[in-house]
């Protein structure tokens, strides 16, 4: 028996869409989508995306046209990096975010005063976090006297900003960068702990966990401080797929590969 058919209403078209939302699976959908079906439509072209990063009228558009470039396998090019300098320097804190996360994924070691500038000077403090993971990923022993200032709570006083430093910090062999990760030791923040602790047993090999005493008395005895010391690679980003990235043409999750920052040098270079 054929039924007469029947056009589903409006909350049942939206119905997916809601959940999506709920699920947090919206934050980079089209702008504009209306149904299930735009959503797995492709998303802005190159050229859309340049188009708002350079919109000087809407931060919002800044700050999602910088991520979407910078996420993009083409997003290196130099016309792009030059996009993301400026935007580091953008009214818009969001908008700055936004460049010194690209910078940190496409950058070069001539970018780190530029994310000093921003790990020291910057208002924000997301920003100066994001500036701090940037300058795991940057090798130029010139970030080293401010990531050292980053770790003291003296002069920063949120914890994921000290945190992130401490980690930086371990890819410079330095004595002066153990004797400043060991006085981090006694951060009362668990997260800037756990980086320092883990900074230390990339350059040193050692562990004698969170007691300063010990890490002391062994730099005392010891003649090399980094004859056992282990390869840096910064953190890198990973997440399980959303429900929805199981359907074709949907973007995937940007994980990444743990690797080393760009333009450290080998194992046992000095620096």
């Amino acid at each position: 028996m054929r039924h007469a058919s029947r056009a589903l209403p409006a909350a049942a078209i939206a119905a997916p869409l809601v959940l999506l939302a709920g699920c947090g699976a919206l934050d980079n959908v089209k702008p504009g989508a209306k149904s299930i079906f735009d959503v797995v439509k492709p998303t802005e072209t190159p050229a859309e995306a340049a188009d708002m990063a350079l919109d000087q009228y809407n931060p919002d558009s800044r700050y999602r046209g910088t991520l979407l470039l910078a996420n993009a396998t083409f997003g290196g090019s130099d016309v792009y990096v030059e996009l993301y300098e400026d935007a580091a320097h953008d009214d818009d804190a969001g908008v700055r975010w936004a460049g010194v996360r690209a910078l940190g994924v496409h950058g070069s070691p001539d970018h780190a005063p530029l994310l000093i500038e921003r790990l020291i000077d910057e208002p924000d403090r997301l920003v100066r976090a994001e500036a701090a993971r940037s300058l795991q990923r940057i090798h130029n022993p010139i970030a080293v006297d401010a990531l050292m200032l980053a770790i003291r709570q003296d002069a920063e006083d949120e914890p994921e900003v000290r945190a992130a430093a401490a980690h930086a910090l371990g890819q410079y062999a330095e004595s002066r960068v153990v004797q400043a990760l060991i006085a981090a030791l006694n951060d009362p923040a668990l997260v800037v702990n756990h980086s320092t602790l883990q900074s230390l047993r990339t350059l040193t090999g050692q562990d004698f966990g969170l007691e300063t005493r010990a890490w002391l008395d062994w730099v005392d005895s010891t003649d090399d401080l980094f004859a056992a010391r282990t390869p840096y690679t910064y953190p890198a980003f990973q997440r399980d797929k959303r429900w929805m990235e199981f359907f074709p043409f949907v973007p995937q999750p940007p994980n990444e590969t743990p690797s080393t920052p760009v333009g450290l040098p080998p194992q046992g270079v000095a620096g």
